[in-house]
């Protein structure tokens, strides 16, 4: 594709702006008259899971009764079919539907490797996200537009709403603790669509070596940072509610502590607690169960613990921060302060400061007033990246 082209594709899926702003949101997949011109002729890789609809329609299934040639899929964590378990390896198949080979993007590689994507002319990202530093779908999009840079493969994102899109809070990852729960010097609640993110980690020049890739976004109609987005489909097996996805900026960072999150019960990343737990009046009984979680921490034992589903609802839907207050309670009542935190911690902290904090007794504000320089430069550079109306 020649460069000028590429420029003319760019502003014309830019183009594409609200209609009216009083009528639905619509999807970047949905807006088929913005994007089916540019996959004309196009060889087609898509990097989709279940929440990748057009309407009651999968992409997958949209794309090919429009006769797009689409070559193969890629999927992410938790698999194509988003029923794999948090963590779980995923395998190469077939898609029986289709035919298709399925190229997993959580098993043997998480970056696509050149053979993977030397037939292809354009790789379409169509992902639901949640917001959070440490949801892996972004790091899987990473490592694609770094693949395509290097192969001079173009990557189309279908932009989506992020659920916690109206705020920003959190420590800023160090470079030093980058994983694939952390690639990227932002804070754990960016505020930023898929889209406005790839663009970020393009144009900042966060892929290896600098390169670029060829990206196209195709935007949202009548969608605003200060939507509060009801998601339609759970994005994740143990995301199941919207209490669970505003909770699970903060909750998550319990991921790398003794504490259970609820993982096995109804409503996980809405509760937290253990066997012997020092307070609460809430109990529950992790088991395991199939296509969600195997063996959760302390199957089949009693935890005594919080539930937060209410506060969830009464607080955070409408005041949303990073509750460092909820993982200093954790740490004050666990059963074993010496054991509480795991090397998992700091990879999702994105610093070994915040473990520190909490150990020497630091007060949540305390805490969240030693973010504010670093938060502040990255609402800055967020800005130049944005395209919708903020919060």
């Amino acid at each position: 594709m020649k460069h000028s082209v590429f420029l003319v594709f760019i502003l014309y899926l830019s183009a594409c702006t609200a209609a009216r702003p009083d009528s639905n949101l619509r999807v970047g997949a949905e807006r088929m008259e913005c994007y089916l011109p540019v996959l004309e002729g196009k060889r087609i890789g898509l990097c989709v899971n279940h929440t990748s609809m057009v309407n009651h329609t999968h992409l997958l299934d949209t794309l090919l009764s429009k006769q797009v040639n689409v070559v193969k899929i890629f999927c992410p964590e938790h698999g194509f079919r988003g029923n794999a378990e948090a963590g779980e390896h995923i395998n190469n198949s077939i898609d029986a539907s289709t035919g298709l080979p399925v190229i997993s993007l959580y098993g043997s590689n998480k970056k696509p490797t050149s053979e993977q994507i030397a037939d292809l002319d354009i790789i379409v990202f169509d992902i639901q996200d949640v917001g959070a530093r440490f949801y892996t779908y972004i790091s899987t999009l990473t490592y694609i537009m770094e693949a395509a840079a290097e192969n001079k493969v173009t990557v189309m994102v279908m932009d989506r709403p992020n659920p916690n899109g109206y705020w920003v809070d959190g420590c800023v990852l160090k470079s030093e603790y980058r994983s694939f729960v952390g690639m990227h010097s932002v804070p754990i609640n960016h505020g930023m669509t898929m889209a406005e993110y790839a663009r970020m980690v393009n144009e900042e020049g966060w892929l290896a070596n600098k390169v670029k890739c060829k990206l196209l976004w195709v935007r949202m109609e009548n969608y605003t940072h200060a939507l509060r987005y009801q998601l339609p489909i759970a994005p994740s097996p143990n995301l199941s509610c919207m209490e669970a996805v505003y909770l699970y900026p903060t909750l998550c960072l319990l991921e790398g502590t003794s504490m259970s999150l609820g993982r096995g019960t109804d409503a996980p990343f809405t509760m937290y607690g253990q066997p012997d737990f020092k307070k609460g009046d809430f109990y529950f009984t992790p088991k395991s169960i199939e296509h969600v979680v195997s063996n959760p921490p302390y199957c089949n034992e009693e935890c005594r613990g919080v539930s937060l589903k209410q506060y969830s609802n009464d607080s955070l839907k409408n005041h949303n921060f990073i509750d460092i207050a909820i993982i200093i309670d954790a740490y004050n009542n666990c059963r074993d302060q010496k054991t509480f935190f795991n090397s998992f911690f700091n990879k999702l902290a994105g610093n070994a400061q915040l473990m520190q904090q909490i150990k020497d007794g630091k007060s949540a504000e305390e805490i969240r007033l030693s973010w504010n320089k670093e938060l502040n430069a990255f609402k800055q550079k967020r800005k130049k990246y944005l395209l919708y109306p903020d919060f």
